[in-house]
């Protein structure tokens, strides 16, 4: 058994109950560590220590690839969409959409016929 790790952890749940505490009372930490007679010195490293572990512990949890800073969304990568460009006639009514796959002959005969009209 690891005793310095047992009173390690110990020491970690300790503060842990002294920071809720403090939250719970909704005093400043200047008040609050005047009250209980606790160094503020003291009372920001230990905050600081169980800050850190409890990142520790996030990280372990999750994959890194999935932590994302506050507010901003992960993504799901995926196949890119191709946009197509496209030219658009009406005329009275009728619409012709012209991309880069439409056949150039039909293209040419519909203009011949758009043009007799």
């Amino acid at each position: 058994m690891d005793t310095q790790k047992v009173a390690a952890e110990y020491r970690m749940s300790q503060w842990a109950q002294i920071i809720q505490a403090r939250a719970d009372s909704r005093q400043s930490i200047k008040d609050f560590c005047q009250a209980e007679v606790i160094s503020r010195n003291a009372y920001f490293y230990w905050l600081k220590k169980l800050r850190e572990s409890a990142c520790t512990e996030l990280v372990k949890k999750e994959e890194p690839r999935s932590i994302s800073p506050g507010g901003w969304v992960q993504l799901a990568s995926g196949p890119m969409q191709q946009t197509t460009e496209a030219l658009k006639i009406e005329i009275n009514g009728c619409h012709i959409t012209v991309t880069a796959e439409t056949d150039h002959d039909l293209l040419s005969k519909v203009c011949h016929t758009l043009r007799s009209l």
